[in-house]
């Protein structure tokens, strides 16, 4: 009976509690810093927002691939990466329309909301780590709340130099390395799925013998 599996469901266990904890962390920023920034005229925020909405729905289907097949969660995960592209593309359309119309970013809240979105996505990190050499899924979730680190510093950043020159440009600028940053964790991790899925199939088993 020892080799029936039952690590396995607990891992499983374990990897949820740590995934709805980091939907539910990611989602609640989403909703917060979205409302911040458009009211601050931020591209930054917005673009840290969008990648805070991928996150969310990133963890959301890692939910569903916890106990699933090898193939199921390598598509699981290819799905999250691609997902990861679109939202990289509305941000760069975020940041053409407001290059194009103008904006003045609220420094005092760029800085605010991101330090808010920094702890949260610390918070993120600290939970994820014992998971980050998991499965596919598990490692994307530690791609991800990485690239939020870096993305949260960036806002705060730029929320600093825009107070500095008085220029929205630092804004701008900003929005367009999340969206870089977005974009490469996207690439990072359809890499590691299709990686996967190009793996033979491990042999499954369960408790009852069925294969």
């Amino acid at each position: 009976m020892s080799d029936c599996g039952c690590e396995v469901t607990i891992k499983n266990n374990e990897q949820k509690k740590v995934l709805y904890w980091l939907l539910g962390i990611n989602a609640v920023l989403f909703v917060a810093e979205f409302g911040v920034g458009w009211f601050a005229q931020s591209t930054a925020l917005i673009a840290d927002s969008l990648d805070m909405l991928a996150d969310a729905v990133v963890y959301g289907i890692g939910l569903y691939a916890v106990g699933r097949a090898a193939h199921h969660k390598a598509r699981a995960a290819l799905t999250s990466g691609y997902f990861q592209l679109v939202l990289a593309v509305l941000i760069i359309i975020d940041i053409a329309r407001r290059a194009w119309f103008g904006s003045e970013p609220a420094s005092g809240l760029m800085m605010a909301m991101g330090s808010v979105a920094l702890i949260g996505n610390v918070i993120c990190l600290l939970l994820i780590r014992k998971h980050r050499h998991g499965d596919v899924n598990m490692r994307a979730s530690w791609i991800f709340s990485s690239n939020d680190v870096i993305a949260n510093l960036g806002v705060i950043l730029g929320g600093a130099v825009v107070a500095w020159l008085n220029l929205r440009w630092p804004d701008i600028i900003i929005g367009a390395v999340i969206a870089v940053i977005v974009s490469r964790g996207a690439m990072m991790i359809l890499a590691d799925a299709r990686k996967e899925l190009a793996e033979p199939d491990v042999k499954k088993t369960s408790c009852n013998g069925n294969q």
